[in-house]
């Protein structure tokens, strides 16, 4: 796939990705400011950006998101026709979105993807960064899992063994994922993560059953506790309720924050690769992201 040269969103896109990236609320014009500087690659009928954490691909109505603002985008780079979401990541993560101003085009990437995980493969790759290491370098992790509604929110709980009933009538979904160690330093690490499923949230349950929450993530990190030094899996909340991923006073200095009233860290997961019928598409990991790497003395993914 040809590469396109970034789009020139200047200073106002980097703050605004900033605050995107803090959880704060930029305007719409910022946020597509932001989204015509992180194009990656543009072809034919596909375009690929590189979004933030915390910025939405869907959204909820009335929300500002990616989805939202795919018409005034579509302007703006003088494409012809309306775009499409082939393959994004989740709200806090950050990655490759993939789009398609193509409907043909769109439903036959979507069967790609499908008949690359019926064959085994693993057609999208993650990097993420643990507070923890896994005692295996590389494995599976394989759970099932299901979604617990409460009222207009709703809690992701893995089920170890599945019946074969709730798997066919779709209360539990059978996942998996596969992980790679790729770098370790001072109780953290850099792993690789390929999900041969698609299920919401399932690679953030996946690292907190693995005892190994991802950095920032505030909602599935604070179900793995300590006790002595040694980790521990606390059962899911009964309702969804904010709250913030608690790190140790080393690792608060490590990462240059305050150990009183530390910042809200962003997600540290990140959609780097996805495979594609002709060449694989590659995203670097935001600005954040790299940064924790330095400061923890990681390597960057390859």
């Amino acid at each position: 796939m040809r590469s396109a040269p970034m789009a020139g969103g200047g200073g106002g896109a980097a703050r605004a990705l900033a605050r995107v990236g803090q959880g704060r609320t930029p305007s719409p014009e910022e946020v597509l400011g932001v989204l015509e500087a992180a194009v990656l690659h543009r072809e034919g009928a596909l375009l690929a950006l590189n979004k933030p954490p915390g910025l939405p691909v869907l959204g909820h109505p009335g929300e500002l998101s990616v989805a939202a603002l795919l018409p005034a985008l579509r302007r703006r780079l003088g494409l012809p026709a309306e775009l499409h979401v082939v393959k994004a990541p989740a709200r806090d993560s950050s990655g490759l979105i993939l789009l398609s101003g193509c409907r043909r085009a769109t439903e036959e990437l979507q069967r790609f993807f499908s008949d690359q995980r019926r064959r085994g493969r693993f057609p999208a790759t993650y990097c993420a960064v643990t507070v923890g290491v896994p005692v295996e370098a590389e494995g599976e992790i394989r759970v099932g899992l299901r979604r617990r509604q409460h009222g207009d929110g709703a809690v992701v709980v893995p089920v170890p063994c599945p019946g074969r009933r709730s798997v066919s009538r779709g209360e539990v979904r059978s996942t998996l994922t596969r992980y790679r160690l790729l770098g370790a330093a001072g109780g953290c690490a850099l792993l690789q993560l390929q999900p041969r499923t698609a299920f919401p949230g399932q690679l953030r349950v996946h690292l907190a059953l693995l005892l190994c929450p991802a950095l920032g993530d505030h909602e599935h990190g604070p179900r793995v506790g300590r006790v002595l030094g040694e980790p521990f899996l606390l059962p899911p909340p009964d309702t969804p309720a904010p709250r913030t991923q608690v790190l140790d006073v080393e690792l608060l200095r490590r990462l240059r924050l305050p150990p009183r009233c530390p910042p809200r860290l962003p997600l540290h997961l990140h959609l780097q690769e996805l495979a594609l019928p002709h060449a694989p598409l590659r995203a670097p990991p935001p600005p954040h992201f790299l940064r924790t790497l330095r400061l923890l003395g990681l390597p960057p993914p390859a």
